[in-house]
């Protein structure tokens, strides 16, 4: 018996990425491209028209992150697998993608074939990482770089890291689909966590601990 055709919604900002990978998943008479986003806000809106049944989410994106646009298709309910593509495979990328309720995580030099595979397993729910990315994991999980209870959370980690590019409140609530007030709880959390008074304070601590990127 042969197996039912897997549609697809591809979400990267570049379009050559785009091109390539729908002209590759074309080749293959198993799987169906149904559209492809550019940004996290658009992939959020065609997952929930077009109803694939995996999504191949870039993270970094200007219009709408792939972290961002993960966590609000799990809250939505949104049926499709989302399987990371990206070319990032830091901690600071990958855990929180994976929290946000990501189904795999691979990077974009993988194989033509192992990339097929991937979306197989994905479509039938089953959780697919790279080997590189599996090891970061596990030694993330075994060696934690700081106490459980200073430990941000994704969404915690997402406004900190919006904060320290000058985003406004405002600004941060449409981009993570969330009220002003909620970024404002978060923030509360954030300098609770990070023994900081306001925004510039938390954004110096998290460089200092090496929560962000250039820190120690």
């Amino acid at each position: 018996m042969t197996d039912p055709t897997i549609t697809l919604l591809i979400v990267d900002d570049h379009p050559v990425v785009r091109d390539g990978l729908r002209g590759m998943f074309a080749s293959d008479p198993g799987f169906d491209v149904l559209g492809e986003a550019a940004g996290g806000v658009e992939a959020v809106e065609l997952a929930q028209r077009l109803d694939p049944d995996v999504v191949l989410m870039d993270l970094r994106m200007p219009v709408g992150g792939g972290v961002q646009a993960i966590a609000e298709l799990t809250r939505r309910g949104v049926r499709a697998k989302v399987l990371v593509l990206t070319t990032y495979d830091t901690d600071s990328d990958t855990i929180p993608a994976i929290e946000a309720g990501a189904t795999g995580y691979l990077l974009k030099d993988t194989p033509r074939e192992e990339l097929f595979a991937a979306v197989r397993a994905a479509a039938k729910g089953r959780t697919i990482l790279s080997p590189d990315i599996a090891a970061r994991l596990v030694s993330a999980v075994r060696n934690p770089a700081v106490p459980a209870a200073k430990v941000l959370s994704a969404r915690e980690r997402e406004v900190l890291e919006l904060v320290a590019k000058g985003t406004s409140n405002r600004e941060i609530a449409r981009e993570l689909f969330i009220s002003e007030a909620t970024v404002k709880s978060h923030l509360t959390h954030l300098y609770g966590k990070l023994e900081a008074k306001d925004r510039a304070a938390a954004v110096a601590a998290a460089y200092d601990r090496g929560i962000l990127g250039g820190g120690p």
